[in-house]
Formats: C-alpha cells, structure tokens, sequence
C-alpha cells in the first residue's frame, strides 16, 4: 500500500489532468497549483478528465516515484466540484480507497478526525494511561484456579 501510515498526507489536485504528464509536468503542477513541496514525502493525486486514470506522485527519498492506475471498469470518484478549491487533502486510507474505485471518497468523511494531544487530554485518556501505569488495573498475583481437574 502507497503511504501506510496515518502520519503521510495526501493531497489530491481536484481538477482533471492530462495523464500525458510525467515527473517534471507533474512536480510542476505540485508546487504551483498546489502551493506544496513535492520533495516533502506526502503524496499528490491526479485525475484524468475521464476519470479512468490516476497518478500519484511521491518522494521516497531517493527519487521521485509515480504510480499510475487505468480502471478497466467503471470510473474513479469525481474530485472535482468547482473552481473555489485546487485541493483536497486525504487520509492514507482514503488513497487506497480511492484507488480501488470508491464513490465515497472525496464527498464523505471515511476516515476519523486526527487526534492530538490535547483532544486525548480533553478526553480524560492520559487520565486514564496514567492510572493504569500506577498500579490502578493490576490483575490479582494469584491466578484463579483451574476449572480442569488435574
């Protein structure tokens, strides 16, 4: 799986592209339409005007990478909704998502908020972290007898 991590960002170009476009056209695109650094590690998605093409363009930190899909049936999700954005920034699994021809990427969330630190506080969690790490959980040192006769 490209990116498998939640920490990857994914940014997909949300107007059609012309898939003749390779590494330079594409790095290109990156850091004009996007406004972002293409040398960064995240990942850019690009949509053909028919929408049976993909790209996906990627550091690796040796060298740019570009992976490319054709569908043979159906078509990928429209990405595109007007001129007011150029972007939209997806989870990881939302790619893979996306790549395997779902409908729903890009118009619901599928994938959880981000948390931080201070959503997990909020939440009383390290509360809780704290507590079990201070002896609040611990299990009897007995073990419970057996329910097989020996």
């Amino acid at each position: 799986m490209i990116g498998s991590t939640r920490s990857v960002r994914v940014f997909a170009y949300t107007m059609p592209v012309d898939m003749r476009k390779g590494f330079d056209g594409l790095y290109g695109m990156v850091s004009s339409h996007l406004d972002q650094d293409p040398l960064s590690g995240d990942l850019f998605l690009f949509v053909a005007r028919n929408r049976k093409r993909a790209k996906v363009l990627m550091w690796d930190g040796t060298g740019l990478c570009l992976y490319a899909k054709r569908l043979e049936k159906g078509l990928f999700a429209k990405l595109w909704a007007g001129e007011d954005s150029t972007s939209l920034e997806l989870t990881a699994s939302e790619l893979a998502l996306f790549l395997e021809g779902s409908k729903l990427v890009g118009k619901v969330p599928v994938s959880p908020e981000k948390m931080c630190l201070k959503c997990l506080t909020e939440n009383a969690l390290i509360e809780r972290i704290t507590h079990a790490e201070a002896g609040g959980n611990q299990r009897p040192r007995n073990p419970p007898a057996s329910r097989y006769p020996a």
